[in-house]
């Protein structure tokens, strides 16, 4: 076009005379700190996503104390709420003193870590605060699944070594197997990865949801039935919780830490797949809580109409327990499957129940 101005390397040569180079020097100088700046927000931009995750973590041990709370009868209120609250007290410092070592410790083998202890030589080129705080989020939630398994008959001292022992050293050394870039089964091995992929279990359905379950089992399995479980001729009597209230509490509480439990499980969000490209690590965090969301509602659903087949009458307590079994089922695939394999993911683990 006639007029246009250009502005080529000649044209620049010419204007900007013996100066050249060192304008070139200024401009490089420039983009360089501007690019360090932008590194630093990207920086604290994940570091602030991962500590909201792990608030919302820590947030469902009230769900968990809530559901466990209305669940058992009145009596036994004050006894099930104090086990919560020891899973974060204890919990809090054994993960810190043996735990986060066990699970993350650098360097470590294939079976458990070996140093970082107490957070020694902390933070690592890997790690951060914010990611410790996280894991020892995830290593309560386990202990307080076990609750509600062994409610009405659990011995004060009995339950604190248990939740003290589960966090500092059975929880951490799954987590290691599978989570950590040493892991036997970890899918972040470099080499040797376990069926040539290793087991992904992206948020924890196996690494929490299941030790917190087994540890629950054996614990039922040798205490035995709460007192009035079974009638004098051995058929079980129906033990009701006393406050429905509390459970739809807590499973709401449960629910919306779910969304720091699941999608928080990427542990950074500002990290794009392609050059150029709209999506990136925020997308999958997105369908991540969709498919959290519609795992959850068709586990409850199913449940819903699935009790009134068999028991003629809606039960809410029911509800619930579908909903988080439905949470819980979808948190291994979550961060990959498509939505409507949510809603497959969420039927099947209502039949459970």
């Amino acid at each position: 076009m006639s007029g246009a101005i250009t502005c080529s390397a000649t044209d620049l040569s010419a204007l900007l005379g013996p100066n050249a180079t060192a304008a070139a020097s200024y401009i490089c100088d420039q983009l360089g700190t501007a690019n360090n700046k932008f590194t630093d927000v990207t920086y604290a931009i994940d570091n602030t996503y991962l500590l909201f995750s792990a608030y919302l973590v820590f947030a469902m041990q009230l769900g968990f104390a809530m559901l466990c709370a209305g669940s058992v009868r009145a009596k036994n209120t004050m006894n099930i709420m104090l086990t919560n609250v020891l899973d974060a007290a204890a919990g809090g410092l054994f993960y810190y003193l043996f735990g986060y070592a066990f699970a993350f410790g650098e360097s470590s083998d294939g079976f458990i870590g070996r140093h970082n202890f107490g957070l020694r030589d902390f933070p690592t080129l890997t790690a951060d605060y914010s990611f410790f705080l996280y894991q020892w989020a995830f290593a309560i939630a386990a202990a307080g699944i076990t609750s509600g398994s062994i409610a009405e008959r659990t011995k004060f001292v009995a339950y604190l070594i248990y939740s003290s022992f589960l966090t500092g050293f059975v929880y951490p050394v799954v987590s290691h197997w599978f989570w950590s870039p040493d892991g036997w089964a970890s899918p972040f091995r470099t080499t040797d990865r376990l069926f040539g992929t290793g087991a992904i279990d992206f948020a924890g359905s196996g690494v929490v949801h299941m030790v917190g379950g087994i540890a629950g089992l054996w614990g039922a399995l040798i205490e035995g039935p709460r007192i009035g479980r079974f009638g004098e001729g051995g058929g079980a009597i129906a033990l009701r919780g006393h406050s429905a209230s509390l459970v739809v509490l807590g499973t709401f509480l449960l629910w919306f830490g779910w969304y720091g439990f699941n999608p928080g499980s990427f542990t950074k969000i500002l990290i794009p797949y392609s050059s150029g490209s709209n999506y990136g690590q925020w997308s999958g965090i997105g369908r991540t809580a969709v498919t959290t969301t519609l795992s959850g509602c068709t586990a409850a659903l199913t449940t819903l109409f699935g009790k009134r087949l068999l028991s003629g009458h809606w039960n809410v307590t029911d509800v619930c327990n579908g909903l988080l079994g439905g949470f819980a089922a979808i948190t291994a695939g979550c961060s990959v499957v498509e939505p409507w394999a949510a809603i497959v993911c969420g039927f099947v683990a209502s039949l459970v129940l």
